[in-house]
């Protein structure tokens, strides 16, 4: 973005301070009016034929532009993602509990990953935990509903569940 002297066009229109037009007039003619008012010519759309110029305060655009690009960025949401880990033998009452906390996340707007994850022989039976995943999907079914199905990478069976399921009437 060029102000004052760094424009480069011969006849640029010119929007004076209060939105109205002042039309095409010679690069000098708008400096001059600018500095006559105290404000800063800037070039607002440089690619315009002919570019247009607005007479402003330059500081006070820079600043509102960077509080407007702080206000865009306050309002973006990043969707973080809990894990819950299990193991294929977890019992049920240590199931529950972990359903009980992947049902706070999921009402809390969190995306939750449940890991299942096998050691040693357990390896030898991965539809132990395919079972038990697939009962805690079930179970946050009314609430949650899952990306894609549980996949194993490794020695870890897993499966992200997105808020948003089957809601109860």
């Amino acid at each position: 973005m060029r102000i004052n002297r760094e424009i480069r066009a011969l006849r640029v229109r010119v929007i004076d301070k209060d939105g109205g037009q002042m039309g095409i007039i010679p690069i000098s003619e708008a400096l001059m009016r600018a500095e006559q008012v105290g404000l800063d010519l800037v070039e607002i759309a440089p690619t315009a034929d002919p570019p247009v110029c607005k007479i402003i305060d330059y500081g006070k655009f820079r600043y509102q532009l960077t509080k407007k690009d702080k206000e865009n960025k306050k309002a973006q949401h990043q969707v973080k993602v809990k894990e819950i880990k299990l193991k294929p033998n977890t019992d049920d009452h240590d199931l529950n509990t972990k359903t009980k906390h992947a049902r706070e996340f999921v009402e809390k707007g969190y995306k939750v990953r449940i890991t299942c994850v096998f050691r040693g022989r357990e390896m030898q039976h991965p539809e132990f935990g395919m079972k038990i995943v697939r009962s805690l999907c079930d179970q946050l079914s009314d609430i949650a509903a899952p990306e894609s199905p549980p996949k194993m990478l490794g020695r870890s069976l897993s499966v992200v569940l997105a808020p948003g399921g089957k809601k109860k009437s």
